[in-house]
């Protein structure tokens, strides 16, 4: 048996005849002897992370026509944020969320200290200047 036995040619029935990704086929052999061509779908990546780009889980791979027809309960997981974002970046967003809450606190506290501070600079000044104005009253000459 030669190799030119073993190859078999078969016609391509949709598209055109050349061998892309879009025109992947496989060659079947059908019960009557002959063999014919099955087409085979893209596999879909699936869908990732919008922020670390990580595979999302709990989430089907499919095309985005597919995906778009499946109800809303199958495109998410239930959490927040739950078909765009993975659990890790959820997480940091909170993290990230309560930390700058915590600056913000910190900066709030920092000026009211501050205003105290000058307010007792200013009082102290003004009673200095009370009392050296006081006494250069006693020693004006008329």
């Amino acid at each position: 048996m030669c190799i030119r036995d073993r190859i078999r040619r078969v016609h391509y029935r949709r598209k055109h005849t050349y061998r892309t990704a879009s025109n992947k086929i496989r060659v079947v052999k059908t019960p009557g002897g002959q063999l014919t061509v099955q087409y085979r779908r893209k596999i879909a990546k699936g869908q990732v992370c919008g922020d670390t780009g990580a595979k999302l889980n709990g989430l089907p791979h499919l095309g985005p026509k597919a995906f778009k027809r499946l109800s809303k309960v199958k495109r998410a997981v239930s959490r927040p944020y739950g078909g765009s974002r993975s659990g890790e970046a959820v997480k940091t967003r909170i993290v990230r969320a309560f930390l700058l809450e915590e600056l913000k606190e910190l900066k709030k506290m920092k000026t009211v200290k501050d205003q105290k501070k000058k307010g007792k600079k200013k009082e102290k000044v003004a009673k200095k200047q009370a009392s050296s104005f006081h006494y250069l009253n006693h020693f004006t000459v008329i």
